[in-house]
């Protein structure tokens, strides 16, 4: 079981959670973005750069990903793929998707695409916070703790 992060936009903090996460786990970490990005000395964490364009990094993740692996990413298109290949996903604010969840958050992002294609402000997402960052560390290490016992 790995871990692949879609790291163009992933958070520094998040990034360094999970850099945490693999040296006291073991854990394959893999940052898939388009521009270089620094990784700490680790057996377990490797950055890969894909060349840039649309989707190039999301695509290369969904054609890397097993079953059973986990994805960190915001990008529901993307999750919606990770899931029908078997992947997990966790966004970087802590929220788990999978089958049950992820239709009605792509059909909320397809109306909210069309909101402001119509040109209405549809605003931002909020700041991230410590509580973002504290759902992300305890979904995590919930699926650290479930994988470990499988190996």
């Amino acid at each position: 079981m790995s871990i692949r992060v879609d790291a163009d936009a992933c958070p520094k903090v998040i990034k360094e959670i999970l850099f945490r996460a693999a040296d006291r786990t073991a854990t394959e970490v893999i940052l898939v973005a388009n521009s270089p990005l620094p990784t700490p000395p680790s057996p377990y964490i490797r950055s890969l750069q894909v060349e840039k364009g649309f989707d190039v990094a999301d695509n290369t993740i969904v054609q890397q990903v097993e079953v059973g692996d986990l994805v960190i990413t915001a990008d529901i298109p993307l999750a919606a793929e990770v899931i029908e290949k078997g992947g997990v996903v966790l966004s970087p604010r802590g929220e788990l998707l999978n089958k049950s969840n992820i239709k009605q958050r792509l059909g909320m992002r397809n109306f909210m695409e069309e909101m402001r294609s119509a040109g209405v402000d549809t605003g931002g997402p909020a700041s991230f916070s410590q509580r973002d960052r504290q759902a992300f560390a305890n979904q995590l290490d919930r699926w650290l703790q479930k994988n470990a016992q499988k190996n």
